[in-house]
């Protein structure tokens, strides 16, 4: 049994890792639309939208982060 939960434990940190590098990538594209958006201010719901979506990315990833 040890062993066996030895791979699963493997494999869920492998998945875990993959999703931090997708949610990194992610993040580095929308911060500059951020950024940019709050420069513009032409549509205050792609802001807000924008934000949320920065958010729940950083929290999803602290959460990874946190469970290792």
């Amino acid at each position: 049994m040890g062993l066996c939960s030895f791979w699963i434990e493997l494999i869920v940190d492998k998945k875990s890792k993959k999703r931090l590098e997708v949610i990194n990538k992610k993040l580095q594209t929308l911060r500059p639309r951020l950024a940019g958006s709050r420069e513009q201010a032409d549509d205050p719901d792609e802001l807000k939208q924008l934000e949320d979506e920065i958010g729940k990315l950083e929290a999803e990833a602290a959460e990874l982060k946190a469970a290792k």
